[in-house]
């Protein structure tokens, strides 16, 4: 293994185990100053002892690097490994190895970790045929939203990719704000460019029911929106946040009417909807997207904690839209 390799296979294992972003960050900024040393300056470095010289070089990715150079499984990646490989809950391996994409994924330009590609690749290695990119949209400035004029960028960057990774795939997409008066965040025209839109909750959680409800609804029926995203916006981790409080019934049967997936949001500090609500959903005739929410490539591997519950409210793979491929997916959004 390469030491740029195995440095990031590092930081994958850290992500998928939901560690400190500071302590993945410091083995993906040390891949990034490997990878971009000039040819024969690492093995000059390594017969020097100067590594630890190199910015964003510290004793652990130093010893890493090291070991990975010499044709050895660095010691740091080898205490990783089995717990990395591990599955990541008891249940939904069955409706995870049915998964051929992922409806909800975020990169660099916004508030992710990893550039499009990083992401791409990522997705790929898991055995995925697919991926959407949902970076957020302008008025969430904490996330770095994208602009219409940077996701007009972000289509290019994407159908460039996409002519090098096929057979693999990026779907274009957007995790779209819902306004308070149940707008989506962005321009109409770019909206209806997209492959996938993912209309999210993300401001005013505390709205009393009687208007988050029709917040929500006006969102479903916009012909725009695909997919419901994590729709009660609680946290579960953490010092957590209560699940904003809507009419179930009204919004998932909504959705079902209007052809819109509700989102079974994979991420460990979300898990949302709850299993009751979940229930409803799946009572009520809804399809679903198991979607990892993913900051990072190894946040991709969260589906599995998506799959679980799915699973465990009786979910079957026929219900999942991100079980189908790519182009199905499209005709879905389409129809």
């Amino acid at each position: 293994m390469e030491p740029v390799q195995a440095l990031k296979q590092i930081a994958l294992y850290l992500e998928r185990a939901g560690e400190p972003t500071h302590k993945v960050q410091a083995f993906r900024r040390a891949a990034a100053v490997v990878a971009g040393l000039p040819a024969g300056e690492l093995e000059q470095r390594l017969r020097a002892g100067t590594l630890t010289a190199l910015p964003g070089i510290g004793k652990s990715t130093a010893a890493v690097i090291t070991e990975a150079a010499a044709g050895e499984v660095p010691g740091y990646l080898a205490g990783l490994t089995d717990v990395g490989e591990q599955p990541l809950a008891a249940a939904g391996s069955e409706l995870l190895a049915a998964l051929r994409g992922d409806c909800h994924t975020h990169s660099d330009w916004s508030d992710g970790g990893s550039p499009i590609r990083e992401m791409a690749e990522a997705a790929a290695a898991l055995g995925h045929e697919w991926m959407v990119l949902t970076d957020h949209s302008p008025r969430l400035t904490v996330a770095n939203g994208l602009s219409a004029d940077r996701l007009r960028k972000q289509l290019d960057v994407v159908a460039e990719l996409n002519e090098e990774l096929a057979p693999f795939r990026i779907l274009t997409g957007i995790e779209v704000d819902i306004l308070a008066d149940g707008g989506l965040d962005q321009e109409p025209e770019l909206l209806s460019r997209l492959d996938i839109v993912v209309a999210s909750v993300h401001s005013a959680l505390r709205m009393p029911a009687g208007e988050m409800t029709e917040r929500m609804l006006t969102a479903i029926e916009n012909p725009h929106t695909d997919v419901l995203g994590h729709c009660t916006g609680r946290r579960v981790a953490g010092r957590g946040r209560p699940e904003s409080e809507f009419d179930p019934e009204v919004i998932f049967a909504a959705c079902r009417n209007n052809g819109v997936a509700v989102e079974i949001n994979s991420r460990p500090d979300r898990l949302d909807p709850p299993r009751r609500l979940l229930r409803l959903a799946l009572e009520l005739d809804c399809v679903f997207a198991i979607d990892s929410d993913a900051h990072a490539p190894g946040q991709l591997y969260w589906q599995h904690y998506g799959c679980a519950r799915a699973e465990e409210c009786g979910v079957t793979a026929d219900r999942v839209i991100n079980t189908r491929p790519a182009d199905e997916v499209l005709a879905w959004a389409t129809a």
